[in-house]
């Protein structure tokens, strides 16, 4: 064991290497665009120029007469592809605007794609294509002339008289933050093959959501689902932004279906900001009430988020800032933003990491009020009931701080602002809490064993970074009791059984619970006493080879369909009553968080040392400690990766991250990795993961809660919060920018 491979605690697997490791550091897993086809053109997209307007004239003369161009595919020439309904929870479209003209909603909108025989050539025709627009003035977003607001439609968590509490509260604190739009920027580009033969269409795409992306292609070209294959074994980081299907990705099935051919098209980074989904801006205003003894008596949370024209997308983390803590009325409200912009979606950790922000900020400063220390606050304010007494599941919030605080040295920090200095260098620690609904869905998979002790597992889950081929065979090789080099697991394309969307960091804890059921049915015939698994042992082969001779067989395949105890059927009245046949058709059954019989949630504390220039107000963080509880860890090497990846984004987005607006013209300024500003080496110093163990029979069979997107929620407000203990001044808009300290 060493650092990157943590010693397993109780409830913890083992760090085995990751079993797909050779093949990503030697160049053989295939990503979207690496699979070879025979012959094939190559795409390149035209993007508008402007926000709001129309297209009023299009010359392709030019772009035409470059040698080698085949076609270009615009408005006029692409009526067959069908209109999909947006839809906000993966499987759908990605966006209402999928019209390439004339209507223009959104600066970089797609309007035309050149295909021809080289990628070259289908670039340089693409800047010949010659297009005059009728232009209007665009709204670019909050504060913008023309942008409305609508009141996001869903329930929202209230419970008691929050107004009176607070009008009636000892200490008061009211506070707006806000947050800037992010775009993902994954390593892997946006990219789409397609390959027709006769009339079956494949697709090679980077996708978190296999049968998702089947089904929606398929009604985007009209044709059957059972027509369309489409295959990711391997996803280059996605983080949200591939978790449904973008404008592109039928208009490269067209074209490769009318030229006979198959093309191949790599959206640019500069395309990826407006082709693909972004998380958007918000601002949120804060009503905190407490008694003197620091019992929070009233939390009124309100948000805005920016949003396109058409859509009513919004991720509205008041759900899960007003279940945190036990305060003692809550009320909560979300408006949407509508401006010329395209849609957002789904950005790692999408409802929490803004509004918790929010909320741990607040946190800080209505500890600083009562001359309390954020710890303490936080302890007198932690409870197994939310305000409207429902019950958490489990909760190991308070074990995570005291863990963390042990090992930064929070017992060190001089509370008042400003008091500690190295030389010329401004100190300051802050912590902040973390927190993510546990969710699991409806999944199926195939199991097989063989006499000799292979085994394979399929299911159409996905490898986005996280670990999923790793942690299957881990929990394969457990059930059945054979050696985990012995388990072949097989994801990443719609020919297997079906998995949900790879987001709401669901995927390990439904994966697991499914192949545990699959595996178990396996054991319960190889043993012959259905519902007793008598596991027999790794390396017991010859054990093994006589239980298969007294059967008969060589092989046991078993398909096993799981469905959460809380998307049962008769809850379920969506297209279809049965959850599976659901997910075949390309939606999802997600339960979980708040809306479970408890509340179903992993926690973690952060804590954050910021070092401030006094004279330049240069911003460093040397130091970062994180302690997460979420029930069963699967893997501790690729769990401390992913709490690892976690922290660093939440360093990006306290002090880096910001995707920058023209207002004049509603258009990113910032679309490319110079100048969209992440975290180098020299940024992230020390950084120490404490994984707390923590069991839960409540959340699923495994006790498997997500981590994927818890670890990147407090570091935000940690980073904000040690901010202000360094330097007095409280900086509530994000990112956090030597310019906005300044001013003293």
């Amino acid at each position: 064991m060493n650092r990157a491979a943590p010693e397993p605690k109780d409830n913890m697997g083992q760090p085995i290497p990751r079993v797909d490791g050779r093949l990503k550091v030697t160049g053989e897993a295939r990503f979207g665009s690496d699979f070879a086809v025979r012959n094939p053109a190559f795409a390149y997209l035209v993007t508008s120029s402007i926000a709001k307007g129309s297209i009023k004239n299009m010359n392709l003369a030019e772009a035409k007469a470059v040698k080698g161009v085949l076609e270009i595919f615009t408005h006029e020439n692409t009526g067959d592809l069908k209109q999909l309904k947006y839809g906000a929870n993966g499987g759908g479209a990605s966006t209402s605007i999928q019209d390439f003209g004339p209507k223009i909603q959104h600066d970089g909108q797609i309007v035309a794609m050149v295909v021809a025989d080289t990628f070259e050539a289908a670039r340089e025709a693409s800047y010949k294509v010659k297009i005059d627009y009728d232009k209007e003035v665009p709204s670019h977003g909050f504060g913008a002339a023309g942008a409305t607001e609508a009141i996001v439609k869903k329930p929202m968590p209230k419970a008691g008289d929050a107004e009176k509490a607070f009008n009636d509260a000892a200490v008061k604190l009211v506070a707006d933050y806000s947050t800037p739009p992010q775009h993902h920027n994954p390593m892997e580009l946006f990219a789409t093959t397609a390959v027709w033969d006769n009339d079956e269409l494949t697709l090679y795409e980077g996708s978190q959501f296999m049968h998702g992306l089947k089904n929606a292609a398929a009604n985007k070209l009209g044709i059957s689902p059972d027509k369309v294959r489409t295959i990711s074994p391997f996803i280059g980081g996605a983080f949200g932004s591939k978790g449904q299907m973008s404008p592109r990705t039928g208009l490269v099935a067209l074209a490769a279906k009318r030229l006979n051919r198959p093309v191949k098209l790599v959206a640019t980074r500069d395309q990826a900001f407006t082709t693909a989904t972004y998380r958007a801006e918000t601002k949120q205003k804060i009503h905190m009430g407490a008694s003197k003894d620091g019992k929070i008596v009233s939390f009124q949370h309100e948000g805005w988020e920016v949003t396109s024209r058409p859509d009513s997308y919004s991720v509205a983390g008041v759900e899960d800032s007003a279940r945190l803590y036990g305060y003692g009325a809550v009320k909560t409200s979300v408006t949407n933003v509508h401006a010329d912009r395209n849609t957002p979606g789904f950005m790692r950790s999408p409802p929490v990491v803004p509004y918790i922000y929010a909320l741990e900020s607040a946190m800080d400063e209505m500890a600083e009020k009562l001359g309390m220390d954020p710890v303490e606050f936080r302890r007198v304010n932690d409870s197994m009931k939310d305000a409207t007494g429902k019950e958490w599941s489990s909760r190991s919030l308070m074990t995570c701080y005291d863990e963390a605080a042990k090992a930064f040295g929070w017992s060190k920090r001089s509370a008042k602002p400003g008091s500690m200095r190295d030389g010329d260098w401004l100190i300051g620690y802050g912590c902040a809490s973390a927190v993510y609904p546990t969710h699991i869905g409806a999944a199926a998979a195939r199991v097989r064993l063989t006499s000799d002790g292979q085994a394979r597992v399929q299911i159409a889950a996905h490898e986005i970074g996280t670990g999923t081929y790793t942690i299957l065979a881990q929990m394969a090789a457990e059930r059945l009791g054979i050696d985990v080099a012995n388990v072949k697991v097989e994801m990443g394309d719609s020919n297997l059984p079906p998995a949900p969307v790879a987001g709401g960091s669901n995927q390990t804890a439904t994966c697991t619970s499914t192949v545990m059921k699959a595996c178990d049915a396996v054991m319960d015939r190889l043993n012959g006493q259905a519902g007793k698994t008598e596991t027999v042992g790794a390396g017991a082969a010859g054990s093994l080879a006589e239980k298969f001779n007294r059967l008969g067989v060589s092989t046991i395949e078993e398909y096993a369909e799981f469905v959460p105890p809380d998307a049962k059927p008769n809850v379920v009245t969506e297209l279809f009553t049965d959850p599976i046949k659901k997910l075949y058709a390309g939606t999802p059954t997600l339960v979980g968080g708040s809306h479970s019989e408890k509340l179903l949630y992993a926690t973690g504390a952060e804590f954050v040392e910021v070092r401030i220039n006094a004279l330049t107000r240069e911003i460093r963080v040397p130091r970062i400690v994180g302690a997460f509880a979420a029930g069963r860890i699967m893997n501790t090497r690729t769990a401390r990766s992913q709490y690892m990846g976690a922290m660093i984004w939440g360093i990006s987005s306290a002090l880096h991250e910001a995707t920058e607006i023209d207002p004049r013209n509603a258009r990113y300024t910032n679309d490319n990795l110079a100048d969209y500003m992440i975290p180098v080496n020299a940024d992230i110093q020390q950084l120490e993961v404490i994984m707390i163990p923590e069991r839960d029979n409540n959340v699923n069979a495994p006790g498997v809660k997500g981590i994927g997107e818890l670890g990147n929620v407090g570091t935000a407000a940690a980073v904000a919060n040690a901010v202000y203990h360094a330097t007095g001044i409280r900086v509530r808009e994000l990112p956090i920018r030597l310019e906005k300290l300044l001013n003293v």
